[in-house]
């Protein structure tokens, strides 16, 4: 296990910390959870729109009367979230080149709406407006992708300008918010011409394109496979101290939000919650794999007899029960623990298996909503589902499942610290 465990640090851990610190994922991490909140609070006005309540009831009427009206903020805001996405994106890129970060914001969101095509209303069309109009469609999960390298792009174009000195100097006495946009006017003339050209001069469909090429990854994980695949490398990767949910969602996230949007804007068009099309955006995990991470203080407070293991238990408990594992991990710790190695890394596989199982036969309903992570599980689980109760139920026999697979290990690990602190009690 030594030989294995220096291989691992001489060849995982190099590739791993690359990677976690690899610019262009931080900036795709920085973007995306910028935008989060807009995403949380935009899912909930779903939820209003469509309430788990008896059709009879007149607050069911009157909100489902006026769903159309109460579901604008989620379309101002979730349902375009790509646009608040790529500022964010484009800002963190621009920062670690040493560039104006606002500068490359506006760049990176001037870059993708040039590869959105305005639609021309014509008075008589029905609809009571004329002129161009933009389709939102690609302005959602759905032209993340293409965010994300128009980013790049144009913040690589920015860096050319800038280190080369083709740009515009502004005199030293011109304020620095003017002259940063002066700076902006070359790199902007050519992502413009470029991306615009390309648009609506090549007719390149950017979003049809980078579609058909990102389908099999959307579709892989959304797959058993891939979440069990997503999961183990997130466990294998904190077994080792590095952090998997970092390395893991910041690859992973743009994935998760394209499959939360498909279900997203599949409830909104009436599917039941045991149809929606996908099972494994991020909330899955959240509410249906990692409850599991509540077992091990449950076991040490009721189960260890060990008074350190109790007293850390107790600590953790609280924390714990509000997805907040740090005191259990670094306490226990978990990294490279060899006694608790096997139900640490394969438990949250399990669970992803059955919680998967469970969605797929329609026993529960598939996720919706980004419901605040600090949510003690049930809850959390219930409003991801739109209000399924049978989440609540689902969560709580996955929590007691994981208490099973971790027991026998538990339990040989409280005996060593029980023998330790006996030894250290008879000195």
């Amino acid at each position: 296990m030594e030989k294995f465990q220096a291989f691992l640090d001489r060849t995982l851990g190099p590739l791993m910390s690359k990677l976690g610190s690899n610019r262009y994922l931080i900036a795709v991490r920085d973007g995306v959870v910028s935008a989060l909140p807009l995403v949380i609070v935009g899912s909930f006005f779903m939820l209003v729109a469509s309430p788990p309540l008896p059709q009879d009831w007149e607050v069911y009427k009157f909100l489902t009367a006026n769903s159309a009206t109460i579901m604008l903020p989620y379309r101002v805001t979730m349902h375009i979230m790509t646009l608040y996405a790529v500022f964010g994106m484009g800002n963190s890129l621009a920062k670690s080149f040493d560039l104006d970060g606002v500068s490359g914001g506006v760049l990176s969101v001037a870059a993708f709406m040039l590869t959105i095509v305005p639609v021309n209303i014509l008075p008589d069309a029905g609809v009571g407006v004329s002129g161009f109009v933009l389709p939102t469609a690609n302005l959602g999960s759905a032209g993340l992708f293409v965010g994300m390298i128009v980013t790049f792009f144009a913040i690589n174009v920015f860096r050319f300008t800038n280190s080369s000195k083709f740009k515009i100097v502004m005199p030293e006495q011109v304020p620095p918010s003017v002259a940063r946009s002066f700076e902006a006017l070359t790199p902007t003339l050519i992502v413009v011409l470029v991306i615009g050209g390309l648009t609506y001069w090549a007719g390149f469909n950017w979003s049809a394109v980078i579609s058909t090429l990102i389908s099999p990854f959307i579709f892989a994980s959304d797959s058993l496979i891939g979440v069990l695949v997503i999961v183990f490398f997130n466990r294998f990767l904190w077994f080792f101290g590095i952090h998997g949910a970092s390395v893991v969602g910041a690859v992973a996230r743009p994935l998760w939000l394209a499959l939360i949007e498909q279900n997203a804007l599949a409830a909104a068009a009436g599917v039941s919650g045991t149809e929606l099309p996908t099972i494994a955006p991020e909330p899955f995990y959240q509410w249906f794999v990692w409850v599991g991470n509540f077992a091990l203080p449950i076991l040490l407070v009721f189960v260890c007899k060990s008074k350190y293991l109790r007293d850390l238990g107790k600590l953790g408990f609280v924390p714990s029960m509000f997805n907040i594992n740090e005191p259990i991990t670094f306490g226990m710790p978990l990294v490279l623990n060899m006694t608790l190695a096997i139900p640490y890394i394969l438990m949250p596989m399990i669970l992803a298996c059955v919680s998967w199982s469970a969605m797929s036969f329609g026993w529960v309903n598939r996720v919706i909503i980004t419901a605040p992570w600090t949510l003690p599980g049930p809850i959390g689980a219930v409003l991801a589902t739109g209000g399924d109760w049978r989440a609540a139920v689902l969560s709580i026999v996955l929590l007691l499942l994981a208490c099973l697979i971790y027991l026998p290990f538990v339990k040989v690990y409280d005996k060593q610290f029980c023998k330790q602190e006996e030894e250290a009690a008879a000195e």
